[in-house]
């Protein structure tokens, strides 16, 4: 076998090289840890997960304070992160990653948990203010501006206004919720892969009725 044999067969036996610039950044929210695992404020971990499986995607890349892969949707190359800060601070990984791939905030994605949603529920949001979602907010203050488009998925309200509110979001969920949760995960994940292949309008028209 020639040199030239031996480079040709080390070369078929690598993966191409994706072409072009990332396009998009779909980031899920939640908190690091097993112990945060089937919380309520990891639902958005929960539909990243869902989009990284339905790709055959893992997250194998560890940077900008987030664990991330990379999927193609319509030919466009698309970061999937999961921010490996607390919550309070998820804006620091979407910063830089939008910042060094160069993406431009009407392409980036958030998927959150969302109380005044009930479980099962879906809402898409083409921008607006954090709503008192602590992840949001920090996103947007880090990106300057509240024009990101956001699904929520709905994880239910307190059952009374003086259950402490942490105590509710960092509460996993119960056993008898826990199927509509994952159709609520399911739609997430769908919805953040049509925003991008559809664009906005028409993903708020089929999951907003």
């Amino acid at each position: 076998m020639s040199l030239s044999d031996i480079f040709d067969k080390i070369a078929a036996g690598r993966e191409p090289a994706p072409q072009g610039a990332v396009e998009y950044l779909i980031v899920g929210l939640g908190n690091p840890g097993t112990q945060y695992e089937n919380t309520r404020h990891n639902a958005g971990f929960m539909a990243a997960d869902r989009l990284a499986e339905k790709h055959g995607m893992t997250f194998n890349k560890r940077k900008f304070d987030a664990e991330y892969g990379e999927i193609d949707l319509g030919g466009s190359r698309v970061i999937l992160a999961k921010p490996q800060t607390y919550m309070n601070e998820s804006g620091r990984a979407v910063a830089a990653i939008a910042r060094f791939y160069k993406i431009p905030t009407e392409n980036i994605i958030i998927m959150f948990d969302d109380i005044t949603q009930a479980v099962g529920k879906i809402r898409i949001r083409r921008s607006g203010t954090h709503g008192g979602h602590n992840g949001i907010r920090d996103i947007i203050e880090l990106m300057g501006t509240d024009d990101i488009k956001r699904i929520k998925i709905g994880v239910s309200e307190r059952p009374d206004r003086n259950y402490d509110l942490k105590d509710w979001v960092l509460g996993k969920i119960p056993k008898e919720q826990r199927a509509d949760l994952e159709k609520a995960i399911e739609k997430a994940a769908n919805a953040a892969e049509e925003t991008i292949l559809y664009g906005i309008d028409s993903v708020m028209n089929k999951y907003n009725g």
